[in-house]
């Protein structure tokens, strides 16, 4: 180096060896974002881990002052709506708030992320199977699937270089998750004044594509439906009745249903409307003068 100075050792970050899961992969992944290059070492090995600085889904500890962030001695305590801590929550509590670059988005993420990950890791189920034989495909699932299969001739080096690929690939869903909920907060404040400025509070009209609905559903108790421009047309969207259902506060009328183009136009009697889906969430208009129409009747049919 040019001012003669050592080169500094990357951190070294202990975690188990054999199957890997998705608690751990994603709290290296935060841990990279945070330090920048770190140094895994993936042992059970005790003298092993007394050698790294910091440890993680290993060593049956949970104490962030001696870099450990266990969970399977039971003391790593719950969140306050039940879900239990594994790794990626213990090491999301101590460093996240850092890599969002914001407490606020932490805590978002470690709802929307963080919690459903360490959910699947302690056994606990956050939605209960409505289709036999199927159910949703979780994050859990899909880092395991980068481990060896039991037959592979060299378990070993399929398992490391899985387990690498797997944490290329948390570390971009972390980065985008707190992409995404930043720019969610740089839209809050338009999505407010739109709220504000709405001559019928049932319809929210915004003159951009944005994110829009966690604050019109939970600070525009009256909005039925919002109305945005797209590239070309024009879109009116049914507001969700809650975080995470497909059930609207109020439905787009049936008689739209699946129609799109002339007969959509008789149905609803807007000369340009386009299309709505079959669901009755979405619709689209040619024009600004379509959609506003469309919501209004939207809002005021049965």
């Amino acid at each position: 180096m040019s001012d003669g100075s050592l080169p500094v050792e990357p951190l070294r970050v202990a975690t188990h060896s054999g199957s890997f899961h998705a608690d751990e992969v994603f709290a290296l992944a935060t841990l990279r974002l945070h330090f920048g290059v770190i140094g895994i070492v993936r042992t059970r090995d005790a003298d092993e881990l007394s050698k790294c600085d910091l440890r993680v889904d290993v060593g049956r500890k949970y104490d962030p002052a001696t870099g450990d962030f266990d969970h399977h001695q039971g003391d790593a305590g719950e969140r306050a709506n039940g879900i239990r801590y594994a790794s990626f929550g213990l090491v999301w509590k101590s460093f996240g708030a850092q890599v969002c670059g914001s407490e606020a988005i932490a805590e978002e993420l470690d709802l929307s992320l963080v919690a459903p990950v360490d959910a699947g890791d302690n056994g606990q189920e956050l939605c209960e199977p409505r289709f036999e034989g199927t159910g949703p495909y979780q994050l859990g699932r899909l880092i395991s699937g980068f481990g060896s299969a039991w037959d592979d001739e060299d378990r070993e080096a399929e398992e490391q270089q899985g387990f690498g690929e797997a944490l290329m690939l948390a570390d971009g869903i972390i980065r985008r998750e707190i992409r995404q909920a930043q720019a969610r907060a740089r839209a809050t404040g338009l999505v407010r004044k739109a709220i504000e400025a709405a001559p019928d509070p049932r319809i929210v009209e915004f003159d951009r594509g944005l994110p829009w609905k966690s604050v019109v559903m939970n600070e525009a108790p009256e909005a039925l439906v919002v109305v945005y421009p797209r590239e070309k047309d024009w879109g009116v969207q049914a507001v969700p009745a809650d975080q995470g259902t497909f059930e609207n506060r109020k439905d787009l009328p049936e008689a739209w249903a699946g129609l799109e183009g002339p007969e959509l136009a008789e149905a609803s009697g807007v000369a340009d409307a386009v299309f709505c889906h079959i669901g009755r969430f979405m619709a689209v208009a040619g024009s600004r003068e379509g959609a506003l129409e469309m919501a209004r009747l939207a809002v005021d049919g049965d």
